[in-house]
């Protein structure tokens, strides 16, 4: 099997595999208003190849073979709010992965900021938005360099609306005929599943990234983070 077409089928078998989003460890019976989880990891530094001992890109990849994201430097934060206006903040910081760096954060909303929140939820476009489209990886992609995952859902009362987007940096090398597909040899590709939803989402974000800046996190064991 070739390095592409074992590439090409990493963002399915492995990808999928180690970014997918644990079930958050809530002790709260009740379902959250909201769920959001944003997970980035960084994949190709020379230190991390050494740490499992082999490159992962040039050994190849099938479906019984799952690299574990712990073991690369990762960043993880994830936000809980319920519609009482409770909420839970936790960071993961594993650019260490052998001495992650967890902390948290619990507090209550006031009713102007949960009301904020709902009016941000409520907006038509956003309970529009579905699981998008796998990415499309070119066929000269090497390596996997960078990726990101976010994670989101909403409690809309007759059910969940629940989407993933993934935005991946690739390395591009050259096809088959010893050219590169891409406008330059060697020039990096960025894939970005949630692009076409940008706009529509930024108001969320903001606000989840708001909420995160106003907290004082305290070192806590990991408990609702990936």
């Amino acid at each position: 099997m070739s390095k592409c077409k074992s590439y090409r089928r990493f963002p399915l078998s492995v990808l999928l595999g180690f970014l997918v989003l644990a079930p958050l460890a809530i002790s709260q019976k009740s379902t959250p208003l909201v769920k959001i989880e944003r997970l980035k990891a960084e994949l190709d530094s020379e230190s991390n190849a050494m740490s499992i001992g082999r490159n992962p890109y040039s050994a190849g990849f099938n479906g019984s073979q799952q690299m574990n994201v712990d073991r690369y430097p990762n960043s993880n934060v994830c936000l809980v709010v319920y519609g009482d206006g409770k909420y839970f903040v936790e960071k993961k910081d594993a650019h260490n992965p052998a001495k992650p760096k967890v902390k948290s954060a619990a507090g209550v909303l006031s009713a102007d900021e949960l009301q904020q929140l709902k009016a941000v939820l409520d907006d038509e476009e956003l309970k529009k938005i579905t699981m998008p489209k796998d990415l499309v990886v070119p066929d000269d992609a090497t390596a996997l360099t960078e990726a990101e995952r976010l994670d989101v859902q909403v409690d809309r009362g007759v059910g969940l609306q629940q989407f993933t987007f993934m935005k991946e940096r690739l390395k591009r090398g050259p096809g088959a005929s010893g050219t590169s597909s891409g406008s330059l040899s060697g020039m990096d590709v960025f894939l970005d599943s949630g692009a076409p939803y940008k706009k529509t989402v930024n108001p969320l974000m903001k606000w989840f990234d708001e909420l995160g800046k106003k907290n004082k996190l305290v070192d806590a064991k990991p408990q609702y983070c990936q």
